[in-house]
């Protein structure tokens, strides 16, 4: 399985491998490290996701906006 993961600095994706989650990795573009979630998380919050109706942000700190 591979996943999809954006930078939030600079948004430029990149495909990883299904290892990479739980883990920090560096953007090949800006070199910010960021966090790859645990499975489990994305899963979660993928399904949190479907069930919104509107529009819904969550920064890096957490905060929701929408």
């Amino acid at each position: 399985m591979q996943i999809i993961a954006q930078c939030p600095r600079c948004d430029s994706s990149c495909l990883l491998d299904a290892d990479a989650t739980d883990r920090r990795i560096r953007c090949q573009k800006c070199h910010r490290l960021f966090k790859i979630p645990r499975a489990e998380e994305m899963s979660r919050a993928y399904n949190l996701l479907k069930q919104v109706s509107g529009s819904l942000y969550v920064d890096e700190n957490g905060k929701m906006y929408g």
